[in-house]
């Protein structure tokens, strides 16, 4: 395969990638507008958004480091999931997931928000460094489960190769990280509340509280980029935790409908639970959680019998 057909599979996996990510933001809009006893926006207002702010034009500007913060977050968007394997054995899917590991994956990930946090601070409302401040605490809390379950995956199977990962788990269901340690999977789903910052992890954005908190100075086509990535980068986590969790995907069909379960869970938690403050929320991720993805890290040494 040319260096120019693997570009165009994956802008064309890229594109696809997008429309889901925004296609189920709408969805989980209207389902949050329906519990709060509201009719709420059609599934399609995320694509009404980006096409309304990408028409606008501004000449407000806080320096170099707040135009790029946009840049950068969708730098991390599309790292994430270049090297990520959407559907295991496809060509047009697969992506550049052969020049990558689940290292440099992580690496996108922490890119993207650190980036915002940059160009958010530069910024002259008092929302956003608030914003920044809550957002990288948070995510320095629930990183840290979800990289003691990553940690547990490769020690499971013995690599750090996404690919190598889902081949593994194929034959049965029985063979999915769910079934040979629900540990780490634990670990991780709870942290992924977290990343997906839904109830009760919503101190970032936080619309009772700091509006929209880092990207309120955001807007026009600055913010456009930022509603493209969220698409995006919603699709990419995603498909990540399927690989790494259930299974992978050998079609598009089930890439869709395992993803959807997984971005439900954390959908129906935030439906039912209020908002935690800051303080609960960190102190949550690095108590039972953390916990909970050390015993996984045992629990596979254990079996491996590295112990």
């Amino acid at each position: 395969m040319s260096i120019w057909t693997q570009v165009l599979y994956a802008a064309i996996s890229v594109i696809v990638a997008t429309v889901y990510g925004l296609t189920l933001g709408g969805i989980v809009r209207k389902l949050y507008a329906r519990v709060h006893g509201r009719f709420g926006p059609p599934v399609w207002q995320p694509f009404l958004d980006i096409i309304q702010t990408s028409s606008r034009r501004v000449s407000v500007s806080h320096g170099n480091m707040f135009l790029l913060g946009p840049v950068f977050r969708l730098a991390g968007g599309l790292g994430t999931y270049l090297f990520i394997p959407v559907i295991y054995g496809s060509a047009v899917f697969s992506n550049f997931s052969m020049t990558g590991d689940l290292l440099l994956v992580m690496y996108f990930v922490f890119f993207g928000q650190l980036g915002m946090a940059l160009g958010a601070g530069q910024g002259g409302h008092p929302y956003s460094p608030l914003g920044i401040a809550r957002g990288l605490a948070q995510m320095s809390a629930f990183e840290v489960p979800f990289s003691l379950a990553v940690i547990a995956v490769a020690i499971q199977y013995s690599s750090l190769n996404i690919t190598t990962i889902v081949a593994a788990q194929q034959g049965s269901f029985l063979n999915w990280t769910l079934f040979t340690n629900p540990l780490a999977v634990i670990a991780a789903m709870i942290s992924m509340l977290g990343m997906n910052m839904h109830s009760p992890f919503s101190i970032v954005l936080a619309p009772q509280e700091i509006p929209i908190g880092p990207p309120i100075e955001m807007n026009s086509g600055f913010l456009s980029i930022l509603q493209t990535n969220r698409g995006l980068f919603a699709a990419a986590k995603l498909v990540l935790f399927m690989n790494l969790f259930f299974g992978g995907a050998t079609n598009l069909l089930e890439m869709i409908a395992k993803t959807f379960f997984i971005y439900m869970f954390s959908v129906f938690v935030g439906a039912a639970y209020p908002r935690f403050r800051p303080e609960q929320s960190f102190r949550f991720f690095l108590k039972w959680p953390a916990i909970i993805g050390v015993l996984s890290i045992f629990y596979i040494a254990y079996l491996g019998g590295a112990l």
